[in-house]
């Protein structure tokens, strides 16, 4: 009996060991190729709000959707609507603004980035007849990101408006603090 069981030890023995080393094998398969990414993993949204109340009212809404290409470069396209009113005793003025961009980053440490982004705005102009006009831009800067959690980050910029015009809403630098949420 004894040396009939001998070959179905071993036997199991072999088995064993073929079906840890096959098991080893799968996970070192699935170190080198990871799963991919989905492509919700790599899109991120946030944007913009801000407001001031009193003499000059100014309320800017400015959300914004990109997608990381890779670790440290990002894409993506917002809009943006203002609402501007200006009123004392001498004149009243009360405007809409609206517009959209399209933006590239970069990430140069886990903190600070560049910015390149164009904006195109349609809006009333302050000149001695009421019409709308096109104003297109070009700024470039740079920005901090502050992580708040895996997610969540609030994002500091300075940027420069390389075509500013006399119809440009704001003046250099433009500075701009807002949040992005990834998904």
């Amino acid at each position: 009996m004894r040396a009939k069981s001998f070959p179905i030890a071993i036997l199991a023995v072999i088995l064993s060991c073929t079906t840890f080393a096959g098991k080893a094998q799968d996970s070192t398969m699935l170190r080198k190729h990871p799963p991919k990414e989905r492509i919700i993993d790599k899109l991120f949204t946030g944007g913009n709000l801000g407001a001031q109340f009193g003499t000059v009212t100014f309320i800017d809404v400015s959300p914004l959707l990109g997608y990381k290409v890779t670790d440290k470069i990002g894409v993506g396209i917002g809009a943006t609507y203002q609402y501007y009113h200006y009123h004392d005793k001498f004149y009243d003025f009360e405007t809409n603004v609206y517009g959209g961009r399209v933006f590239g980053r970069y990430l140069f440490t886990d903190y600070l980035f560049g910015h390149v982004e164009y904006e195109y705005l349609n809006l009333e102009t302050f000149d001695f007849k009421r019409r709308r006009v096109d104003v297109e831009s070009l700024l470039a800067g740079g920005g901090y990101i502050q992580r708040v959690s895996d997610n969540v980050s609030i994002v500091a910029m300075l940027l420069y408006n390389f075509t500013e015009s006399v119809y440009t809403p704001y003046s250099n630098p433009i500075i701009r603090v807002g949040v992005n949420v990834g998904f």
